[in-house]
């Protein structure tokens, strides 16, 4: 069984998970630049494959050690992807982007996808039912918004979001956890409502480390998966790597 390495550096944590054939083994979360965590990955596991999406500055010694221990893909919008990139300026396209998106291709071909990413940053990421990737938007994220009314006031407490929130806060802490969750949660089906009233045969996909704080605020149905990312890179390496 082909093994893979998967590898999603976002601007909060540098993540990787192996593939063993098309099952996801194991999840990891690598420490400081990631070079030695991913040394011991290498060792223990013995992919034979590896890709990589990244929207930060890494070490460029990663990519070597990946090139010289595996056959090595970077994901860019130069990659061949499951999907046709007919926006403005595809070059802009986070890589994290494209890996969702592949992922809701792979699980759900030709129907209308609505992708919505929970990390820094909140993506909502739109593949039509032609395998189109037409764009979508971005919004703050969780720790983002609370960061923000911290370092903006005077006074208001920098919080950690919470999934048994209130309707109505009780103290500072509940008002924010509440204005923020609950926020993005109507923010989510809003968005998703807009959507469905314009397209037919028409999916959620949800996925991201913050699902657990909104899956019991959420009114619409959607498929939620914490590793549908993973699951695109590595849809995006058959495509890529073992197809060759």
């Amino acid at each position: 069984m082909i093994k893979t390495l998967c590898l999603d550096f976002g601007n909060t944590r540098l993540k990787a998970a192996i593939f063993n054939g098309e099952e996801l083994e194991e999840k990891f979360v690598l420490n400081g630049d990631g070079l030695n965590d991913l040394s011991t990955i290498l060792q223990k596991f013995k992919p034979t494959i590896s890709i990589l999406s990244s929207v930060v500055h890494h070490q460029e010694k990663i990519e070597e050690l990946l090139s010289s221990s595996t056959q090595f893909h970077k994901l860019t919008n130069e990659s061949k992807l499951p999907f046709m990139l007919p926006v403005g300026k595809p070059d802009t396209m986070g890589a994290d982007r494209l890996a969702i998106a592949a992922a809701a291709v792979y699980l759900f071909p030709r129907t209308n996808n609505l992708a919505i990413g929970l990390g820094s940053c909140i993506t909502y990421n739109f593949i039509n039912c032609s395998h189109e990737f037409l764009g979508g938007s971005i919004s703050p994220g969780v720790e983002m918004r609370f960061k923000a009314m911290n370092y903006y006031t005077a006074k208001l407490p920098l919080v950690k979001a919470e999934w048994n929130i209130p309707l109505i806060g009780y103290d500072t802490a509940t008002n924010l956890q509440t204005g923020v969750i609950l926020g993005i949660a109507k923010e989510m089906d809003g968005v998703i409502e807009e959507f469905e009233s314009k397209f037919c045969n028409f999916n959620v996909l949800l996925t991201g480390v913050d699902i657990a704080f909104f899956e019991p605020h959420l009114k619409k149905k959607i498929f939620a998966h914490p590793d549908l990312l993973f699951k695109g890179l590595y849809a995006i390496s058959k495509v890529n790597v073992l197809s060759n």
